[in-house]
């Protein structure tokens, strides 16, 4: 009697020699994924360096130069935009809620063809300035690669499902150099139970990732933060607090990215291609008088997490980074969203540590561990995926000592957005991809 694909889905204990081969599998997964994650690292670092060296360039030439600026931006983000729509239109945004909808099958399994797009529409998307996280690419190649392993080696589709969801993590370790992260990601967010197959090859590919990954990019925490004393009893209402601040926060994230989606579908008629060129356009003139604050964002997070940004400014630049967000998603290039709202956690953790330090001045507040726990806050209001968050941060800044104060902030940060019945982004986006799946489909090669 052939089993229902229901059957097939659910655990089973898998005999001792298959459970060997599925780990071995997921490690070499998880090996191709840190490749093709730390190359594509390196691209971006290259397109960075490349672009700010153009934008000084350009800004010799007054007001010509910054007409070329526009015009170049605008290109780079219509041809990531037209890679998208001619040979791998499942490989626009994030490509989180594209692997949620293949592991639910909502969505055939991922072609390889996808991987190219993903890496060259990520590179010119995010290397011209648009505020998108390389962690997205990242997680859909390497989902993509593990899946295909598996299909190499002739498994079947419960083996190829525990691959397609362990090359996600290892995506995710490797974006950020956290292994631990990816593997937890995995069972939080992607399967969202614990399975211990599932688990033994999240733990193998995130490890396989990080391997390659170090041997190529070195081992260092993705930012530098100066040691931080463990806050006293006196300050965990002001975490709770912000906590509470952060939960509304990544409400209204959510609901601003789902706007700007939204508001985007209302020019469908438009070629894809001329709504990306004018998101580069605008990207273009942030480009010109704040180079900064474009692109993923990760020297912005640093620099917060130095204690750098007056205390006027910040909203402002968070609110502008909010609408850059929201506006480069809308542009259906590839990109994540999971670097660009570090950004904002940081952003709104030092804006509250420092006004709770001028207000407090006599019980020794420090703004930047306020920034730091905002992350991984932030992450869990807008995510709602907090043992994720609190480890990926954790291990992205090579920092303990804020654990109990993240622990405080992400529970009210899980709190709020649950009360208020406000969707996980990632459930909002993959619900919006189902509904659009007929259109995408004729598509898919």
């Amino acid at each position: 009697m052939t089993d229902s694909p229901d059957q097939e889905d659910a655990p089973q204990e898998a005999p001792p020699g298959n459970l060997l081969v599925l780990a071995v599998l997921a490690a070499l997964g998880g090996i191709g994924a840190g490749l093709i994650g730390a190359l594509f690292r390196l691209a971006l670092e290259a397109a960075d360096r490349l672009r700010n060296e153009v934008i000084a360039w350009l800004h010799g030439w007054s007001i010509g130069g910054f007409a070329l600026l526009l015009v170049l931006i605008a290109l780079c983000a219509a041809l990531a935009a037209w890679m998208v729509r001619r040979f791998a239109p499942y490989a626009s945004g994030s490509g989180i809620p594209q692997v949620e909808a293949e592991l639910n099958r909502e969505l055939t399994p991922p072609s390889a063809s996808l991987i190219p797009v993903k890496f060259a529409g990520g590179v010119l998307a995010i290397g011209s300035g648009l505020a998108l996280g390389r962690e997205g690419p990242s997680i859909q190649m390497g989902a993509s690669i593990a899946y295909h392993t598996g299909r190499w080696f002739r498994r079947n589709w419960p083996d190829c499902r525990v691959l397609l969801s362990a090359g996600a993590g290892a995506g995710l370790a490797t974006a950020f150099n956290a292994p631990i992260a990816g593997a937890v990601f995995v069972l939080e967010e992607l399967v969202k139970r614990f399975e211990p197959r599932l688990a033994i090859a999240a733990l193998a590919a995130s490890a396989g990732a990080i391997w390659i990954e170090r041997l190529i990019l070195g081992n260092r925490p993705d930012f530098t933060v100066r040691t931080l004393a463990a806050p006293g009893f006196a300050h965990e209402p002001l975490y709770l607090l912000l906590g509470i601040l952060a939960g509304f926060a990544g409400v209204f994230y959510n609901r601003t990215l789902l706007w700007g989606l939204s508001t985007s579908d209302r020019f469908a008629a438009w070629p894809i291609e001329l709504r990306a060129a004018l998101v580069g356009a605008a990207i273009a003139v942030v480009a010109w008088f704040a180079p900064a604050m474009i692109g993923g964002g990760d020297p912005l997070t640093q620099r917060t997490l130095e204690g750098v940004g007056a205390l006027a400014l910040l909203p402002g630049i968070y609110l502008l980074r909010l609408g850059m967000i929201s506006c480069s998603y809308g542009a259906r290039t590839p990109g994540g969203l999971f670097a660009p709202l570090l950004v904002l956690g940081a952003v709104l953790g030092l804006w509250i540590g420092k006004l709770c330090a001028l207000a407090l001045p006599g019980i020794g507040i420090e703004p930047v561990g306020f920034a730091l726990v905002a992350m991984a806050a932030l992450f869990t209001g807008i995510v709602r995926a907090p043992v994720t968050g609190i480890v990926l941060v954790s291990e992205m800044t090579g920092n303990v000592s804020m654990l109990l104060p993240m622990m405080v902030a992400c529970c009210a940060a899980m709190l709020v957005p649950t009360l208020l019945g406000d969707e996980p982004i990632y459930d909002s986006l993959r619900a919006q991809l189902l509904r659009q799946q007929p259109t995408a489909a004729k598509h898919v090669r």
